[in-house]
């Protein structure tokens, strides 16, 4: 949830935590599930004696080193252990109480202590412009100022933005002039949709550093880690020397090297390390109304409101409290919040009724990306096992032609609220939208991850996962869906109906737009020998610049294809650039050759003729169109 690098996050924006909840890890949860049934008691043995059993085998199965699971109880630790290794080639064993983890965006959580100590002091209001803290300026929306408020609860309407975000090296970032260099724009009206934001959590955290007077780093080790006897946790990049020694490694699988320290360029969003035994101290702080060992860190209606006033993306679906989302589960009430880098895979959960705490952290993201959604299994196979679920199964709620009616209008494909439309990763909602399909019966289902989930309708516009804990509703005005959310990461975005720019029609537009200008560029050698052959005349001067635009088209296409593969890992730099340039003269240009030629044709009389100068203006329109709608045809260096 840290915000991954390009692929990473976008091609799971459909996906990246949606997936965490399908079917992938089926196999684990049965077998978690069918090595004790439901209701134990939550002891410190049987708890060892379950998950013994199930992590093992699991990190084998999904090609995972090591991982820490970390349980707290009635204010006191119930189990802290680890699996596996935190460096494999070594056979260095994960040590709960030594070998740091990267909880990635869990690491929020702390800035969100950080807020709001400074608003129970008074330093901070978290319904005024966030600009009177700021020494520069973040626009309004049509006047409407963003608030901390709308950043705690990801609402501030704001476009993703990813560049640079995960690096691998020994720098230290400056959160605050990677804040000033790049200002996403506005999505939205501030408060009204979901849109997980990392450089907002940045933000916050730059607050921080202004109305305290003390770096991030130095404030959050004196003001939180200190009182909660955290002395194996920073926040700080690269590590300090003493901590050094005990980082894991990461790896995206067991079958790879390691990959290196990440370093985040907004460290409040997600810079953390930390053992699993200082996580059990923070859950535990949380879960005693925030204090532990007679320190205090915030008072208890402040925990109180964080957990309890609710902000929801989906009026009957979950939602997010003041930085810590809900994540409710067999009818139980929980809060928490999930992290994510390339190689560090975590979640965080609190159930507040039970005085339970539970911290799951995997240092790969595994073979097929199972590593990541193991955590989320530990979890639902916890509460399964000690949790159950006591109440009645939901009703059908409508009648079987109104369930088949609104399967058939909710059917369609859609884009995600956390995205970019001012940067060439806009295209990703053309290429890769999320499709609903009418799976009859009155169910729709979703494919994500290579899971296939279905949901029946249980009240109006509003599904259960059948077989499964999901739910998903949807907003409906004047006969059509206006946007939908699924549970637990309806709190971090919702999806809303591509337009028609991004649409498939379009879509098949393009690709055939492209057919033609590789036909035209393969054609030309072939033509030019036919042309020798018989010994017919040259063909006209426009002719030849539109095959030369078809022949750009083509390494256009290659070198957009090598930013999207280069992005993933590393900063595309010069090939952004000329793949930008290329775009222009390709598209731009090309149209330009195409109706240079139509004239030319049209002016020799020769009207028969014109059809396939014509089709080459289609085709160079369209891809015009796409490249400026989508941002190829852009000098615009940011995403």
């Amino acid at each position: 949830m840290l915000g991954l690098r390009l692929a990473r996050w976008r091609i799971a924006l459909c996906g990246f935590a949606l997936a965490l909840a399908g079917g992938l890890c089926a196999p684990l949860a049965a077998q978690a599930q069918a090595q004790a049934p439901a209701g134990h008691a939550l002891t410190a043995a049987d708890l060892e004696t379950w998950l013994d059993g199930l992590m093992p085998a699991a990190l084998r199965s999904a090609g995972v080193p090591g991982a820490v699971v970390v349980v707290v109880k009635d204010g006191q630790p119930l189990l802290e252990k680890g699996y596996g290794y935190a460096d494999w080639e070594r056979g260095v064993p994960v040590d709960p109480a030594r070998t740091l983890f990267r909880p990635g965006s869990i690491s929020k959580l702390f800035t969100w202590t950080a807020v709001m100590q400074l608003v129970e002091q008074g330093k901070l209001d978290l319904d005024a412009d966030l600009n009177r803290y700021l020494d520069f300026t973040v626009p309004a929306y049509r006047g409407k100022a963003m608030t901390l408020r709308h950043v705690m609860t990801h609402t501030t309407g704001l476009e993703e933005t990813g560049r640079g975000l995960i690096v691998y090296g020994e720098s230290t970032p400056d959160n605050g002039a990677v804040l000033k260099g790049y200002i996403p724009p506005y999505l939205y009206e501030p408060g009204t949709t979901q849109g997980y934001s990392n450089w907002a959590t940045g933000l916050a955290g730059y607050i921080v550093q202004r109305v305290s007077g003390q770096s991030f780093d130095d404030y959050v080790e004196q003001r939180i880690f200190a009182p909660l006897g955290m002395r194996q946790s920073t926040f700080r990049q690269p590590l300090p020397t003493a901590l050094r020694g005990q980082m894991s490694q990461g790896y995206l699988s067991v079958d790879g090297k390691p990959k290196g320290f990440e370093i985040v360029s907004m460290p409040p969003a997600g810079s953390m390390a930390a053992t699993g035994s200082d996580m059990a101290r923070f859950m535990l702080a949380y879960l005693q109304g925030g204090q532990l060992d007679g320190q205090r860190i915030l008072q208890p209606d402040t925990v109180a409101r964080m957990h309890s006033t609710i902000t929801r993306g989906l009026p009957g679906l979950n939602g997010i409290g003041l930085g810590f989302y809900q994540q409710d589960l067999n009818g139980h009430r929980a809060v928490g919040h999930g992290g994510d880098t390339i190689l560090f895979h975590s979640d965080l959960v609190l159930l507040p009724d039970q005085g339970i705490g539970l911290y799951v952290s995997v240092n790969a993201a595994g073979r097929h990306d199972l590593g990541k959604w193991l955590r989320d299994r530990v979890y639902h196979g916890f509460a399964d096992r000690y949790l159950p679920d006591t109440r009645p199964p939901a009703g059908p709620g409508v009648d079987q032609a109104t369930a088949e009616a609104h399967a058939r209008l909710l059917a369609g494909a859609y884009r995600n609220s956390r995205r970019e439309d001012s940067t060439f990763l806009s295209i990703l909602q053309l290429v890769s939208p999320l499709r609903i399909e009418d799976a009859g019966q009155g169910k729709v289902a979703l494919t994500i991850g290579g899971s296939r989930s279905e949901f029946r309708e249980v009240q109006p516009f509003l599904w259960q996962e059948v077989n499964g804990k999901r739910r998903l509703q949807a907003l409906v005005e004047d006969g059509k869906v206006t946007r939908w959310g699924l549970e637990p990461y309806v709190f971090a975005f919702v999806f809303e109906p591509v337009p028609f720019m991004a649409s498939g029609a379009v879509l098949a537009l393009l690709l055939g737009a492209l057919g033609v200008a590789l036909a035209t560029a393969l054609a030309w050698p072939v033509a030019a020998r036919v042309r020798r052959r018989h010994g017919l005349a040259p063909p006209p001067r426009s002719l030849a610049w539109v095959r030369i635009a078809c022949c750009l088209v083509l390494v256009s296409v290659v070198l957009w294809t090598l930013v999207f593969v280069l992005i993933e890992d590393s900063e595309p730099g010069l090939v952004l650039v000329l793949a930008q340039a290329s775009s222009w003269l390709a598209f731009g240009g090309g149209l330009l050759a195409a109706l240079w030629h139509a004239r030319t044709v049209a002016a020799a009389g020769a009207r028969k003729a014109l059809a396939l100068p014509l089709l080459w203006v289609l085709c160079f329109a369209l891809l015009v169109a796409v490249g400026l709608y989508h941002h190829l045809m852009s000098f615009n260096p940011h995403f």
